[in-house]
């Protein structure tokens, strides 16, 4: 696999996103849904990557400087194609290291409370992060999990 930081020009990558949104809106009602458009991921205070496996696009995922020394992981997706093969949890390694080199205290994210967001919760949770109130702009939701990790 091949993590590159993306411009969210290519196709597949307008794609693997559009999707997410879909998704997003078909799981969650309207107020819940905190998945962010092509726009959006491209502000100054986002990093956005897309993992590659040859010519094909397995997902991707970005990080968002909250504050100094606290990040956001946004916007994780594994293409249908690539499921349950380690793309997630590489695309969270490589936003952990990023978030380190960038010498934040804490990383923090937000993901649904459904029973279709369980596998990502599980992915945090395996990768440290533990439930937390809301951060930043959110304000409680019954739809949604805060979760944080120090680093």
């Amino acid at each position: 696999m091949d993590i590159r930081l993306d411009d969210l020009r290519h196709p597949a990558v307008v794609a693997l996103l559009q999707e997410h949104l879909d998704w997003m809106h078909r799981t969650s009602p309207p107020e819940s849904v905190h998945a962010l458009d092509l726009g959006a991921l491209r502000r100054d205070d986002i990093s956005f990557w897309a993992v590659w496996e040859g010519e094909a696009l397995a997902g991707c995922g970005a990080l968002r400087e909250l504050a100094p020394g606290h990040g956001e992981v946004k916007s994780m997706r594994t293409a249908q194609t690539h499921l349950r093969r380690g793309v997630a949890t590489a695309m969270l390694d490589h936003i952990l290291i990023e978030a380190r080199r960038r010498g934040y205290a804490r990383l923090s994210l937000e993901t649904g409370s459904m029973a279709y967001f369980a596998p990502a919760r599980a992915l945090y949770a395996r990768a440290g992060f533990v439930a937390c109130a809301p951060f930043g702009d959110y304000t409680d939701d019954p739809n949604s999990v805060f979760m944080t990790r120090m680093l």
